[in-house]
């Protein structure tokens, strides 16, 4: 939380997105007796599997265990986990006269599920320990209802939003207004700080985020909660940082394709950091993990405001022991 305030500390916070997941053994036990949707709707065991992250990794904070789309299935989206686990909305909104499909999040209700396992998750952690929640931005949600699930391009997003901006509006202002919602009810139940993820963004030029995404981040990371650390995340292309930051965030992400140093400098040192080593470090040894983060470290230049992590997600192949071993690297290599 400090480091989130760019305050001094006494050596590197860290944590790690995914931080429970295929990579753990005990995560692939309770998998084999739930579907993923189904464990991000059990409480207590979306509690125990980020608790159990926490205690086995000994990370700076705890994330909710929970996935980007639940939300949209309140607004009308139909969602599923297909076989290989990749998310499937099998009602996707390809057309501008669909877009009034996707309706106002005015009621909770449905999502309650994502409040009790921030109050579960809260309840097993650490005092000193904080949680944080998260959401999807806009355009990153607004991409999974109109291409169906993950996409290698967002070529039906991006025809959308160039062919009718007044339906394009309209969607992503909705999917803004759910967003904060969503995050300020997961700070009412006892999140201390929440991340937005608009994990394909990077498919955007600076121009179209601009014209077509800015405004909503904007009013999305506008209304939480003031007070709350907010980090804001986008990965692939890092010449949208800047604009990133200029549409809002205590803490903005940075993924592993442009220097931390860099990233920083374009970002201005008024904000925070978060991250940004390569998750493919992880699948190597611990004495290369140690210089890897070592390297970064040497990029902040002691600058206060720095919060460690991976570029993007935790791979599924990583060895446990290599990711506890960042953990400890970043605590040692950092402490003042």
């Amino acid at each position: 939380m400090k480091a989130a305030r760019c305050e001094p500390v006494d050596r590197t916070p860290v944590w790690l997105m995914r931080q429970a997941g295929r990579y753990q053994p005990e995560y692939r036990a309770i998998r084999e007796k739930v579907s993923f949707l189904e464990l991000c709707k059990n409480p207590v065991l979306a509690a125990e599997v980020m608790l159990r992250a926490v205690d086995q990794l000994g990370v700076d904070a705890a994330i909710i265990f929970s996935d980007l789309l639940p939300i949209l299935e309140p607004m009308g989206m139909k969602l599923e986990f297909g076989a290989t686990g990749g998310p499937i909305l099998s009602n996707p909104i390809r057309q501008a006269e669909n877009v009034d499909r996707l309706g106002e999040l005015d009621d909770l209700g449905p999502l309650e599920f994502v409040f009790e396992t921030v109050r579960a998750t809260r309840a097993g952690l650490d005092d000193r320990l904080p949680l944080l929640g998260f959401a999807g931005a806009p355009f990153t949600l607004a991409s999974y209802a109109i291409e169906g699930g993950a996409s290698r391009d967002c070529r039906h997003t991006k025809a959308l939003m160039r062919t009718d901006q007044k339906a394009w509006d309209a969607m992503l202002g909705r999917l803004a207004r759910a967003a904060f919602r969503y995050l300020n009810a997961q700070i009412d139940a006892g999140a201390q700080a929440v991340q937005v993820f608009d994990t394909w963004a990077g498919w955007l030029s600076p121009d179209d985020y601009r014209r077509y995404v800015l405004p909503h981040s904007r009013a999305l990371l506008g209304a939480i909660r003031p007070g709350v650390p907010v980090i804001h995340f986008a990965a692939g292309n890092p010449v949208l940082l800047p604009l990133l930051a200029e549409a809002g965030g205590t803490v903005i992400g940075v993924d592993w394709r442009i220097r931390l140093d860099d990233a920083w400098r374009t970002i201005g040192y008024d904000k925070a950091v978060q991250g940004n080593l390569d998750p493919t470090v992880l699948l190597t040894n611990p004495s290369e993990i140690r210089r890897a983060v070592q390297d970064i470290l040497d990029q902040t230049d002691n600058r206060p405001g720095h919060i460690f992590n991976l570029g993007h997600g935790i791979l599924p192949e990583t060895p446990v022991e290599n990711a506890i071993a960042l953990v400890d690297a970043v605590h040692e290599l950092s402490s003042i």
